[in-house]
């Protein structure tokens, strides 16, 4: 039986401005090294220690996962980065204020835009501010894979060869696999592991910095779920992500 870890980034910089995030690369805020370390410490109390860790090449992630490991002391195991694993593309909603956002178009389309599975936003001009195109972290991934907007059914399209040629073999070869990432890109395979419907994934909130373990069967389906820390810490965390929009 393996064991599957998924980590969802401390709080950045822009979740404490309240900003629409997706592919720009925003550090941790001051809460979210806190949150990352606590995390550490919490998968050393359990005694889940990682043999490989998987993160998007958004940096807070990355540090998500350094600052973790450090604390369980495991920053020497095998490290996988993909583009793959990175937050949903938010298009031209990167760096707005989601209340203005609320507040300019509604709550219904709000909503749809956020947690809606099949709804992308607008797309991002080519050559405006945080258009990645140019970025060199990008530079093998063909221009027709580089999402301009992106739903989170789109996320899941473009998680599935990832999950097939990295995740399912290494979840074969070792015990523990930790996958430190964003809320949208880990809302993706918890919908593919708990088989939630696209309907009910909307309702499923990802709190940051919380160990979200899955024991998985032979077959690399979720046997079980448990999340690590605080239940009602936990709860918290959720609806203050729920919460953002009306912030």
């Amino acid at each position: 039986m393996s064991t599957l870890i998924l980590l969802r980034h401390g709080q950045s910089l822009w979740n404490q401005q309240n900003l629409f995030t997706g592919w720009v690369d925003v550090d941790l805020s001051p809460e979210g090294e806190k949150e990352a370390t606590q995390a550490g410490k919490l998968l050393s109390q359990a005694e889940l220690l990682a043999d490989v860790v998987h993160t998007s090449v958004l940096t807070r992630a990355i540090r998500t996962a350094e600052l973790a490991l450090y604390t369980c002391g495991r920053s020497w195991i095998d490290v996988r980065r993909s583009w793959r694993l990175n937050e949903r593309h938010y298009g031209a909603l990167q760096g707005l204020d989601k209340s203005e956002t609320r507040k300019r178009h509604g709550d219904d389309q709000l909503q749809a835009w956020r947690r809606g599975y099949d709804t992308p936003p607008p797309p991002i001009e080519s050559g405006s501010l945080w258009d990645v195109s140019g970025d060199p972290r990008y530079a093998s991934v063909p221009p027709s894979d580089l999402p301009t907007h992106e739903s989170l059914k789109d996320v899941a399209a473009r998680m599935a060869p990832y999950w097939l040629d990295a995740l399912e073999p290494d979840l074969r070869a070792h015990n523990v696999v930790l996958v430190a990432a964003h809320g949208n890109s880990l809302r993706a395979l918890v919908k593919q592991l708990e088989s939630i419907s696209d309907d009910e994934i909307a309702g499923v909130e990802i709190a940051t910095g919380v160990p979200r373990v899955y024991e998985l069967n032979d077959d690399l389906s979720a046997a079980s779920m448990s999340e690590l820390g605080d239940a009602a810490a936990i709860a918290a965390a959720r609806a203050a992500v729920a919460a953002q929009a009306h912030r």
